[in-house]
């Protein structure tokens, strides 16, 4: 069995709909394993030359690192911003019971 190594990825979403329609998709399609969100996220951020100010739902996906560029991909073909702030990165370390359960549930489609 090759080596699993876990990778996460985090993207604010505009509302709870949407990251849950999201998040339903790709695990449909198995790009991620889990997505953990954190409803009524506020969001400070520099746009258009000033500062602006949006209620956001932030999501965590969990998935492996073989698929994070695909699933960065995905994100953002299904992400309704002009410019999703989308963030991936790999993990040195996770428990030898997520990378087993991440290598049984993403890329799979038995």
């Amino acid at each position: 069995m090759t080596e699993v190594q876990a990778a996460l990825v985090w993207c604010p979403c505009p509302n709870i709909e949407v990251a849950r329609k999201i998040s339903e998709q790709l695990l449909q399609e198995r790009l991620i394993a889990c997505a953990n969100m954190f409803p009524a996220m506020e969001s400070l951020f520099e746009w258009d030359g000033g500062l602006s100010q949006a209620s956001e739902v932030g999501v965590l996906f969990k998935t492996t690192a073989d698929s994070l560029d695909a699933l960065i991909s995905r994100l953002g073909e299904l992400h309704p911003y002009d410019t999703p702030a989308i963030l991936g990165w790999t993990c040195d370390i996770a428990h030898p019971a997520v990378l087993g359960w991440l290598s049984e549930t993403v890329g799979h489609t038995d």
